[in-house]
């Protein structure tokens, strides 16, 4: 018998060593044994984990001041996590991407639902950002980006920016490790161009995320005119001219953003049909309806209002507000779509907000779609987490 490399963890005897035999991908702090020598670990360490009865149970990531405490890496408690390792779960992630999309730009690695969790990786051709949220993939950060130049992409990021990463006492910073970046990279998608700033944009630089439910709304668009509140680069705006809607006129708070969406509709063709207005979505959408101005498409895609628990009834309300005022500015006839990418907020209380929202706008609706992430963004069975993106597709009144 080889003796492991890797340190123990042990489970309570209360923890429900079932559960995590049957996929969960977590172990909280109050079902660990945490003691001195546990306690002393370095956040990213590898070790095993064993039941109440010291049977081995999985090879975990360990960050012990957490209250997500451990990750599961491999269910095999004699897996070595390397280079060879982390070849096979990317690879084995870039399979399925490369056989649903064209062109490879996508997300190419989504934490949990991959295999490897705390850690997103998308891919812009040549071109991958990765975000090590957790302490392990930060710590194998040289070994990732040489196995994503193996497969292909030369030039690599690191984006170690939000709050997750200060969850695992990690810096934040953005650094190019590998190979080069100058400027924004161009992104098709849709029929559009996208321009994602892969260095200092949102997040990676751009929402794949949205793919589908762009590509939904550019069909009810066809013939009509679009409006794009919280539009960023330009998502559904751009998506919904290159699928023939007549002008398109995208609203964000963010100077750069914009600037970003115009030079992706001018790439696209599409700039005399495309109009930004920079300034607060809900100051903006009240302006609007003072102007007596209505779209066919309305859409309001924020940033997430309720990120948690404790922010859930205050955001619940600003997705309301957001139905309503929205609401006000669709034509007879016409089409609402709302989203959130609230963890806290599931789709029965965001679906309750957001009709909630339209009747006190003083319209009626009927709900025609529900879109959620595509399919580079699965979900992991047992994290509900995982299917945060929720997109309301209303037909109003005339």
């Amino acid at each position: 018998m080889t003796l492991s490399p890797y340190p123990v963890v042990k489970l309570l005897p209360k923890a429900d060593a079932r559960a995590i035999r049957h996929g969960a991908p977590w172990v909280f702090s109050d079902e660990l044994v945490l003691d001195r020598r546990t306690r002393a670990l370095e956040p990213g360490t590898i070790a095993v984990l064993v039941d109440g009865e010291r049977q081995e149970m999985a090879l975990v990531a360990i960050t012990p001041a957490s209250r997500i405490t451990c990750r599961i890496l491999d269910r095999d408690p004699a897996a070595r996590i390397d280079t060879d390792w982390l070849h096979k779960r990317i690879a084995t992630a870039l399979a399925m991407r490369d056989h649903l999309y064209d062109a490879p730009f996508y997300r190419l690695v989504h934490a949990e639902a991959d295999g490897l969790p705390g850690m997103v990786i998308d891919r812009f051709g040549d071109t991958a950002v990765v975000q090590p949220n957790a302490a392990w993939a930060d710590r194998l950060m040289p070994e990732i980006a040489q196995v994503l130049t193996s497969l292909g992409m030369t030039n690599i990021v690191r984006n170690g920016s939000g709050r997750t990463r200060s969850l695992e006492g990690l810096e934040e910073f953005v650094r190019v490790e590998t190979g080069s970046v100058d400027g924004p990279v161009p992104v098709p998608m849709n029929g559009a161009t996208y321009m994602a700033d892969v260095l200092g944009g949102q997040k990676t630089g751009l929402f794949y995320d949205q793919r589908p439910n762009h590509a939904f709304a550019a069909r009810l668009a066809k013939g009509g005119s679009v409006l794009d509140v919280f539009s960023h680069v330009g998502g559904f705006g751009l998506a919904a001219l290159a699928g023939g809607a007549t002008e398109a006129l995208a609203v964000d708070g963010s100077a750069p953003a914009l600037e970003l969406a115009e030079r992706g509709a001018a790439e696209s063709g599409l700039a005399d049909r495309f109009t930004t207005r920079k300034g607060d979505a809900f100051d903006e959408m009240t302006a609007l309806a003072e102007e007596g101005r209505t779209f066919d498409v309305v859409v309001c895609d924020p940033p997430a209002f309720a990120p948690g628990k404790k922010s859930l009834v205050a955001g619940l309300r600003a997705y309301e507000r957001v139905a309503r005022l929205a609401a006000a500015l669709v034509a007879p006839g016409g089409y609402l779509v709302l989203c959130s990418c609230s963890h806290a907020a599931d789709l029965t209380r965001f679906r309750q907000a957001s009709t909630r929202g339209i009747g006190r706008g003083g319209r009626v609706g009927q709900l025609i779609h529900t879109g959620f992430a595509g399919p580079d963004h699965p979900m992991h069975p047992h994290l509900a987490e995982s299917g945060y993106l929720k997109a309301l597709f209303y037909r109003l009144d005339g």
